[in-house]
């Protein structure tokens, strides 16, 4: 059986993060949602105009997320986390029945 990854969340934080949004659209219904890119604005409508100019007049869907609203958990950081850190280090949850397999 081969072990599931373990995670930490990653405590960095862009200082800038108050005015980026990240960028996610779907270019046709149905289609995954894809990471396109990041966008700098005061609020939620500028930053849609913005990823719209720049990234996504042709996409079907669109999201603008705010970055400081982001949480990133990595297994580099839980790996770091063996020194006795107190950050939680997750592992990967269980979904479905299917097993789950991860190449060394």
């Amino acid at each position: 059986m081969v072990e599931k990854p373990r995670r930490a969340e990653v405590e960095e934080r862009r200082p800038d993060a108050e005015t980026a949004w990240e960028v996610f659209a779907r270019n046709e219904d149905g289609d995954p949602v894809r990471y396109v890119g990041e966008v700098r604005a005061e609020n939620a409508e500028d930053a849609h105009a913005e990823a719209t100019r720049l990234f996504c007049w042709y996409a079907h869907e669109l999201w603008v997320c705010p970055s400081d609203e982001i949480r990133r958990f990595s297994a580099d950081a839980a790996s770091s986390e063996d020194d006795g850190e107190a950050t939680p280090v997750l592992a990967t949850p269980e979904i479905g029945g299917e097993e789950r397999t991860r190449e060394p």
